[in-house]
């Protein structure tokens, strides 16, 4: 699979079809970030007329994710990808159209380069930033992946 935004989203459709469902849209993938976004619907509200947590989660491992997923491909190895452990900070109400934002890309390259010369597994945080249209962090997502060459 190349990986554009518009073929991001037509996997999330088939593979994850429950971010697809509440919203979430990747808007730009390169080698060193990823933006997604998702607009706070009825679909995807808490009673207390924001986004759930989960979406946010959703859109935020979706930055992180397909970071990696791009560099296993540019590697060209089997490597598996699991996350291993997320960590989240809410500080405002999502409302609206909320933008998540990954810049950890050159994170991947070297936990890449040392499980396929090791074998070993390799673990390494990344974080995602959602704002609101205004500017205004809502929220901080950490999501610490595992890879590991099959």
């Amino acid at each position: 699979m190349q990986f554009t935004a518009r073929k991001l989203n037509t996997f999330l459709f088939f593979k994850l079809p429950s971010a697809f469902w509440c919203g979430v849209r990747v808007k730009v993938i390169d080698r060193s970030h990823c933006v997604v976004t998702v607009k706070h619907r009825w679909f995807n509200q808490n009673p207390f007329k924001s986004m759930y947590f989960a979406v946010q989660a959703m859109a935020a491992e979706l930055t992180t994710g397909a970071l990696v997923m791009l560099q296993i491909k540019k590697s060209g190895k089997n490597i598996s990808m699991l996350v291993a452990n997320n960590k989240g900070n809410f500080t405002k109400k999502a409302t609206g159209r909320i933008t998540f934002t990954c810049n950890d890309g050159h994170l991947i390259d070297e936990a890449i380069q040392r499980t396929i010369a090791t074998g070993e597994g390799q673990t390494f945080w990344m974080k995602s930033i959602g704002v609101d249209e205004k500017g205004d962090q809502v929220s901080e997502m950490n999501f610490e992946w595992s890879i590991r060459i099959k």
